[in-house]
């Protein structure tokens, strides 16, 4: 498996829509300025991720893209899945002609690994990803606040 700049972009864009879309729409620029992703090449993600019903549309002034679902209902495969990225890392792309019509030695291996990449990825929501990010940002800021309190007591 090798997953692209496309499935990561992808995710990175549906997580940031997700933090940054609370009850209004979230405009392509906006998510292209904050993560230094293309407008053109988001333009192309979200079109797959519309027709997906992962996000929808609002039009005219003050538009731009919402989620489609609960940020739990929607998964890091949904997405990936969703731009057409492969999870399969077989070089057979999960066929069993790999080697001359042949099934390779390995083919069973490779399959069974890609199926538990997917159902890893699929068991991660971008509601968990935010609340991991949230938990972590969090306890950065406990260890600044207890840094500074450590350079005052000795200070």
């Amino acid at each position: 498996m090798r997953l692209t700049t496309k499935g990561r972009y992808a995710v990175t864009a549906m997580l940031d829509l997700a933090i940054n879309s609370s009850d209004s729409p979230v405009n392509l620029t906006e998510i292209s300025e904050r993560q230094a992703i293309s407008l053109s090449y988001l333009e192309q993600l979200f079109a797959k991720l519309r027709r997906r019903k992962l996000v929808r549309s609002i039009r005219g002034p003050g538009g731009g893209y919402m989620l489609n679902a609960t940020t739990d209902e929607i998964s890091v495969a949904n997405i990936i899945n969703a731009v057409n990225e492969s999870m399969d890392i077989s070089r057979c792309e999960g066929r069993a002609n790999c080697q001359d019509g042949q099934q390779c030695l390995t083919h069973n291996l490779w399959v069974d690994l890609s199926n538990r990449i997917n159902s890893f990825l699929d068991d991660i929501t971008i509601g968990q990803l935010i609340r991991q990010n949230e938990e972590q940002r969090k306890l950065r800021a406990n260890q600044n606040d207890n840094h500074k309190i450590e350079l005052n007591t000795i200070a």
